[in-house]
C-alpha cells in the first residue's frame, strides 16, 4: 500500500494554499500586480495538468500598502492557512516577518534579490543578487570599451539592502580591476539628487551606477541630462518603471541606460517567455507583461518544483518543503533565468545576468542586449565566499 503524503498547514485533500503579502495599493501597486498575474498564469497551467499531489495550488493575499503594521497583520492572519509565502514584497516587510519565519520555517520568497537574505535557510531568492547583477553589467561595458584601469565609477544607491548589496557589486569590481569608485548614499526620500550627479560628474566618472527608486532613477537620468553629461548609466532593473518611456526622459534612457536583470525582459526570446507570453496574451487579450510578469512566472515554476519534490518524498509538511527545497539543484528555467540551485544556504541561486535597453517600441519596454551572461570576476566573488 502507497504511504498517505504528510501534510501542514495550508495543505487540504484538494489544495493546497500559498501565501501572496504584497503591496496592491501602495507605491509598488503596479509591480506587484504584474508579479501576481506571472504567478496566476503559471499555476493556471500546473492546476490544468492535476495540481501538485492531486491537490490544486491558489493563492490566499494580503495587501499591506507598503505599510509594515499592515504587514505584520496580514502576516499573522495568512500564516497559519498558508504551506508557504510565494511573495512577501518589501524590504522592511520582510525584515519584520522573518524572525517569525524562524519560528513557523514557512518557505518564503520575498520580493528582493539583495545577499543578506540568503544567509535565511527559509528564504528563496530565485535569481542573482544585486551585486552580481552589477559586477555583470560593469563587465559589459568594459568589453564594450567604455571602461578601463584607472577609470573611475560613480555609483549612487539607497542606503538599504538594496542599495547597500549593489553598491558590493562596485566595489568588487573596483577593487580588483584597478579602477576608483565615488559613492553617493541617499534615502528613499531623498527627491533632489542635482547634488549628488554634479559631484559625479565633477570626479570624472565613466560609468554612473544608480540603485535607487524608479522615480528617483528618472530624476538621476534627467539631472545627467540637463548637465549635457553623456554618460552611461548602469541600473538594476527594480529601479526602473516602463512608465518612464512615455515620460521626456525617455530618449535619454534609450541612449545612455543599461539594465541589468536576473531574469528575461519581456520581450525576450527566451522560451519560458514566448510560453508566458502566449499564456498572458490569451487571458489579457491586447496587453502586455513587464518584467514583473516573468519575475512572477520564474518564482512559481521555481516553488512549484519544490513543491512537486516534496510530493515526491510524501512529505507536505512545512519541514518536507524546506527539505525539498535545500536538496533541488540543476533547476533549469526554458532561460527564464539562469540555472537554478538552491542547495547552499548563503549562495545565490544563480550567477547569470540579461541586459536590456528600455526601448518604448518594444514589448515590456526593454530590448534584450545580451542574454544570461556571467562574468569572471563574479566566479571570482563566488570563491572567496566559499
Amino acid at each position: 500500500m502507497t504511504p498517505p503524503v504528510r501534510t501542514g498547514p495550508g495543505v487540504a485533500a484538494e489544495s493546497i494554499s500559498l501565501g501572496v503579502l504584497t503591496d496592491m495599493t501602495g507605491p509598488f501597486k503596479g509591480s506587484s500586480v504584474f508579479r501576481i498575474r506571472g504567478y496566476e498564469l503559471y499555476l493556471a497551467d500546473v492546476n490544468k495538468r492535476g495540481g501538485v499531489c492531486g491537490r490544486r495550488v491558489e493563492l490566499k493575499q494580503k495587501d499591506h500598502a507598503y505599510d509594515v503594521q499592515k504587514a505584520l497583520d496580514g502576516y499573522f492572519d495568512l500564516e497559519p492557512q498558508v504551506l508557504g509565502f510565494i511573495d512577501v514584497a518589501g524590504q522592511p516587510m520582510t525584515a519584520a516577518i522573518e524572525p517569525d519565519l524562524m519560528q513557523t520555517r514557512a518557505l518564503t520568497v520575498p520580493g528582493s534579490w539583495a545577499a543578506s537574505l540568503l544567509g535565511n535557510p527559509h528564504m528563496m531568492v530565485v535569481g542573482t543578487t544585486y551585486d552580481l547583477d552589477i559586477i555583470n553589467g560593469l563587465d559589459h561595458f568594459k568589453r564594450k570599451g567604455l571602461l578601463t584601469a584607472g577609470d573611475t565609477i560613480g555609483h549612487v544607491h539607497l542606503r538599504g539592502s538594496f542599495g547597500d548589496n549593489a553598491l558590493e557589486g562596485s566595489r568588487f569590481v573596483a577593487e580588483n580591476w584597478g579602477m576608483k569608485i565615488s559613492e553617493q548614499a541617499v534615502t528613499e526620500t531623498t527627491a533632489n539628487l542635482i547634488e549628488q550627479i554634479t559631484a559625479l560628474k565633477a570626479a570624472g566618472t565613466k560609468v554612473l551606477v544608480l540603485s535607487l527608486t524608479p522615480p528617483q532613477t528618472a530624476a538621476a537620468v534627467g539631472i545627467a541630462a540637463q548637465l549635457g553629461w553623456q554618460v552611461p548609466i548602469l541600473s538594476s532593473a527594480v529601479s526602473y518603471d516602463p512608465a518612464i518611456m512615455q515620460s521626456p526622459v525617455a530618449p535619454v534612457f534609450a541612449k545612455q541606460v543599461l539594465l541589468t536583470s536576473p531574469v528575461a525582459p519581456w520581450s525576450s526570446d527566451a522560451e519560458g517567455v514566448r510560453e508566458l507570453r502566449d499564456a498572458y496574451h490569451q487571458r489579457f487579450p491586447g496587453e502586455e507583461g513587464t518584467l514583473n510578469t516573468v519575475h512572477g512566472y520564474t518564482v512559481a515554476m521555481a516553488f512549484v518544483a519544490v513543491l512537486e519534490k516534496a510530493c515526491n518524498k510524501k512529505d507536505l509538511t512545512r519541514d518536507g518543503v524546506l527539505r525539498a527545497f535545500h536538496d533541488t539543484n540543476n533547476l533549469k528555467t526554458k532561460s527564464l533565468t539562469g540555472e537554478l540551485r538552491f542547495s547552499l544556504v548563503g549562495r545565490p541561486s544563480a550567477t547569470q545576468s540579461y541586459m536590456a535597453r528600455p526601448d518604448a517600441k518594444v514589448p515590456g519596454t526593454l530590448k534584450v542586449e545580451e542574454t544570461l551572461y556571467e562574468s569572471e570576476l563574479v566566479k571570482l566573488k563566488g570563491t572567496r565566499a566559499r
